[in-house]
């Protein structure tokens, strides 16, 4: 009776053992899952946001680009009038 009494103990021991285990289990299985996917999700908002920036113009780049459009025209002008001072056609 005494070693049936130990079984059952022991029994006992080893199932409750094996239910809180399943909890850390279920545990560490779900903080490893939502890692993976927040470092996915961060990786992934990563390339969005450089794939945003690479086909956006900020304001310093549309007005740099004016600029060196400006300094072209200016420039195209001047050589014709250079060409008309020599009776040529622009």
């Amino acid at each position: 009776m005494k070693s049936m009494a130990k079984r059952s103990t022991a029994l006992a021991a080893v199932l409750a053992g094996a239910l809180m285990l399943q909890g850390c289990l279920v545990g560490a299985v779900v903080g490893t899952a939502g890692a993976v996917v927040g470092g996915t999700a961060k990786a992934t908002g990563a390339v969005v946001g450089a794939g945003v920036d690479a086909v956006t113009t900020s304001d310093e780049e549309t007005r740099a680009k004016r600029e060196r459009e400006q300094r072209e025209w200016e420039r195209e002008q001047r050589r014709c009038e250079q060409r008309q001072r020599q009776g040529r056609d622009c």
